[in-house]
């Protein structure tokens, strides 16, 4: 009989392999189509004419805008030409000192100075002081460009358009990022400019294996968004499945790096995020070289990376500024205030309507009174309590932040006390609601998930007591071990256990002490040395010269 039923145990297995093999085919067939449709479509865009009026008209009718400059020109006594480019987008200034004027010059001369044929290659080669230049004879190309910023140069005769890169528009200054203020550390974060961003990163890792691919997503916006790696140390087939995933997305625009997160998760429908991201390129910088890739936005000061797991939320880029003693006492206060904002409210409803016996009696007399002419239950309390919170969250987030700040700080006072006064909130409740809002802010990456994670807590609390919260705490754990993200465990290196990774888990190992990158995710998985622990010098060992004796004080 057993027999018989792992032989169709392994039928079936077999059967889903099959089907496994056949889906990966079909998928494999529709991606070397969907290439080869692309690499048609580009082979099938329309050139360039060598007249240029029809150039020029072909340009005015695709891209008819009152910011669309064209600027006519004739340099050489005899060749008629024309730049294109954006208004607002360039730099002006460059394009009349590096294009202009060394064309115009060239009038100056006499016909027994001028070469006696100028084409575009020699254009480019002896009489633009530009370093950037790139040309193209397609038409579709040359739009795209433009509207990116760069400038063409078209002449008469000629089947090809000069790109010049004279970008100039005005941008955001480097700051110090919003959402990661340190004590200690880099106070440096990205801007909303894709080439400044990759340039930071670039600053911190001075090395030729960082590799950065750039690809448009959105066919309207045409967003370029940027695939940063190190080679040698991302896996291949985590940059594969990288470029594969944004290579599915067909959308009208990329707007923010939000919209790449969105597309790219391996859990759409999960509470907690499998994606990470930052405005700190120290933080970003640090994550590659642990085998990691980070994804930049044109337009989003905030990069992500992947793969993420669970325990990265509770990491600060000052844990590893700051001596390791230090670092883990916060990194561990940091989960204690984790647990406080989502079961502080559940337990407080579970204690105080299911299970008074442990409550010690003075406190629970105490909550009793307190609780006197109260006409609302608990559960009903907290949950007031709770939509007040994200009220007041909100309104100081999307409000000017002087007067975000008076609100959250007058509404929480004001309303709270006038509250109690009323007889609506008893004092306990509102105490512990303050000691969940505050807890909440110490975890920024997790404050969605703590949200429902709390309300839905305090609700099964409400019904069930501790029964419901075990219940709850349950669903949360067996769906975070269900979680990967671009392969690699969600829980990693709580399940699977790592024990390297434990050193960078709760607590913080000095840095000397982490020899190893995370387990799966480098190809090289040696970070150090192990010789690399500081100890003092040995008595025999030879002193460095300057050294001052102490016969000598």
């Amino acid at each position: 009989m057993f027999r018989y039923i792992l032989k169709k145990l392994r039928f079936y297995e077999l059967l889903k392999q099959d089907e496994k093999q056949q889906t990966e085919a079909e998928q494999t067939s529709k991606t070397s189509k969907t290439s080869q449709t692309a690499q048609t479509a580009q082979t099938a865009q329309p050139p360039l004419s060598k007249s240029l009026e029809e150039n020029l008209k072909a340009l005015q009718d695709v891209a008819e805008s009152n910011d669309f400059v064209i600027r006519r020109f004739v340099f050489g006594k005899r060749i008629h030409a024309a730049i294109v480019y954006i208004d607002g987008l360039i730099d002006k200034e460059l394009v009349n000192e590096n294009v202009l004027k060394p064309l115009m010059r060239i009038n100056l001369l006499d016909n027994s100075e001028l070469p006696p044929s100028i084409d575009i290659d020699y254009v480019k080669d002896a009489m633009l002081f530009v370093g950037d230049i790139e040309a193209q004879s397609a038409f579709d190309e040359v739009i795209g460009k433009i509207l990116s910023g760069d400038t063409a140069f078209l002449m008469d005769g000629s089947d090809k358009a000069m790109l010049i890169s004279l970008k100039g528009w005005k941008m955001r200054g480097i700051d110090e990022p919003q959402t990661e203020s340190v004590v200690r550390g880099p106070r440096e974060g990205f801007t909303e400019t894709l080439r400044i961003n990759t340039s930071m990163i670039r600053r911190k890792i001075k090395n030729t294996d960082l590799k950065f691919e750039t690809v448009k997503i959105g066919q309207r916006t045409k967003t370029d968004v940027c695939i940063v790696y190190i080679k040698g140390l991302a896996k291949s087939e985590l940059i594969e499945e990288i470029r594969q995933r944004l290579g599915r997305i067909k959308t009208d625009a990329i707007l923010e790096s939000g919209y790449i997160e969105q597309y790219i998760e391996d859990a759409p429908f999960s509470i907690f995020s499998t994606v990470a991201n930052s405005e700190k390129p120290d933080k970003v910088a640090a994550k590659l070289l642990e085998g990691r890739a980070a994804i930049l936005v044109d337009g989003s000061p905030f990069v992500l990376t992947v793969p993420m797991v669970f325990l990265e939320s509770f990491q600060s880029a000052e844990d590893y500024y700051s001596r390791p003693f230090f670092s883990s006492e916060i990194r561990i206060l940091r989960f204690v205030a984790f647990f406080i904002s989502i079961l502080a409210p559940a337990l407080y409803v579970a204690m105080s309507a299911f299970h008074q016996e442990l409550i010690p009696t003075p406190l629970l007399l105490s909550m009793a009174s307190a609780h006197e002419g109260i006409p609302f239950p608990a559960v009903a309390e907290a949950a007031i309590m709770l939509y007040f919170l994200e009220i007041l969250r909100e309104a100081g987030v999307r409000l000017p932040r002087p007067i975000g700040q008076a609100v959250s700080i007058v509404g929480a006072l004001v309303i709270g006390q006038a509250a109690v006064s009323a007889g609506l909130i008893g004092a306990p409740m509102v105490i512990v609601i303050a000691i969940t809002a505050v807890s909440s802010f110490t975890v920024p990456a997790q404050t969605d998930s703590e949200s429902i994670i709390r309300i839905a807590l305090l609700i099964l609390a409400g019904f069930l007591g501790g029964f419901g919260i075990a219940i709850g705490l349950l669903v949360v754990l067996i769906h975070l071990a269900s979680l990967r993200s671009f392969g690699t465990p969600y829980l990693m290196p709580l399940a699977p256990f790592s024990r390297s990774g434990m050193k960078d888990a709760f607590t913080r190992a000095p840095l000397w002490d982490m020899i190893r990158r995370p387990r799966g995710m480098a190809q090289d998985d040696i970070r150090q040395d192990r010789s690399s622990k500081p100890s003092p010098p040995k008595d025999d060992e030879e002193k460095p010269k300057g050294t001052v004796s102490e016969g000598s004080l």
